[in-house]
């Protein structure tokens, strides 16, 4: 299918997943719902690649997983893409995110974030308050790196950071 892309996902912690987790239920609960795919973990998209690199990326993956430690990131702000349908949670730019960022792809470009809610414009306006009501800075850590295939929705693999 034409407009199948795998996508490197760099995952976090328990601790990290559940608070993202928990902002994002927050916003479910007061009836946003959005279009964003939903069951995935809390994650920062890294890149995306065409499907016919599926073994190398695996490989790749468990290389730079091999080499790389995991590392704390401070999510300080929340922001929303042009256009108004991508409300996110961002953190820092830091020396370990950029490396791993370049692992895969330029980063000058790139907006480190989680989504928290893909939707129109008016309904991203909505929810805004609420997040802005909800967060607060705070530190987490990426420990993994997930390759998905979308779509649809096809897991692939999960490798750990080093420890």
């Amino acid at each position: 299918m034409e407009n199948k892309a795998l996508y490197i996902l760099a995952g976090y912690d328990d601790e990290t997943e559940s608070r993202l987790a928990g902002i994002q239920n927050g916003l479910y609960e007061k009836g946003f719902t959005g279009v964003h795919t939903k069951n995935l973990p809390q994650h920062i998209t890294m890149h995306s690649f065409p499907t016919d690199q599926e073994e190398a990326l695996i490989e790749k993956l468990k290389k730079i997983a091999s080499e790389t430690k995991a590392f704390e990131v401070v999510f300080s702000h929340i922001g929303i893409f042009t256009g108004g349908e991508v409300l996110f949670i961002a953190p820092d730019k830091n020396a370990p995110l950029l490396r791993l960022k370049e692992e895969f792809g330029d980063s000058d470009s790139w907006t480190p974030h989680t989504t928290m809610l893909i939707d129109k414009p008016d309904v991203i306006c909505k929810a805004l308050p609420l997040m802005m009501e909800s967060f607060s800075d705070f530190c987490g850590k990426v420990t993994s790196l997930h390759l998905y295939e979308f779509f649809p929705t096809r897991y692939i693999t999960t490798v750990e950071l080093q420890h």
